[in-house]
């Protein structure tokens, strides 16, 4: 079993988004021991023992994560289902680079697909995250 169906069908975590289901989208990304993975390749064995980190663990819709709110405030969603691997993939990103630039994000964020929005309020969302939690 993948890690994504783990994760969704057996923990109810459906913020975890199945795509491709061959690791190219993004949409289930998530951090195992804080480094992202891809959950559609990862094997819910692999991650026995880790600390496995998905869109529900970053925040709640009472209490949204920096990044979950500039997401709203940016309008950096449109149909929403790339938006939980874009925020698990920001937040390691941002760990890394509390500083942004848009060289950096096309570059770091390449492997999340978004077929809506073109990116541009994506990246506005990310540099208004970094902004909320800098202060």
């Amino acid at each position: 079993m993948t890690l994504a169906d783990f994760l969704r069908g057996e923990l109810g975590l459906t913020g975890t988004h199945l795509g491709c289901e061959h690791g190219v989208c993004g949409a289930c990304t998530v951090l195992i021991d804080g480094a992202s993975a891809r959950s559609c390749l990862t094997l819910a064995v692999q991650a026995a023992g880790h600390e496995v980190t998905t869109i529900e663990g970053l925040g709640t819709p009472e209490n949204p994560h920096p990044l979950m709110r500039a997401f709203s405030e940016m309008h950096g969603l449109q149909c929403g289902f790339c938006t939980p691997g874009f925020i698990v993939s920001a937040f390691e990103y941002l760990r890394e680079h509390p500083q942004p630039n848009r060289e950096e994000m096309r570059r770091d964020l390449s492997g999340n697909i978004c077929r809506c929005t073109g990116y541009v309020k994506i990246f506005a969302s990310i540099e208004r995250a970094a902004e909320l939690m800098s202060s």
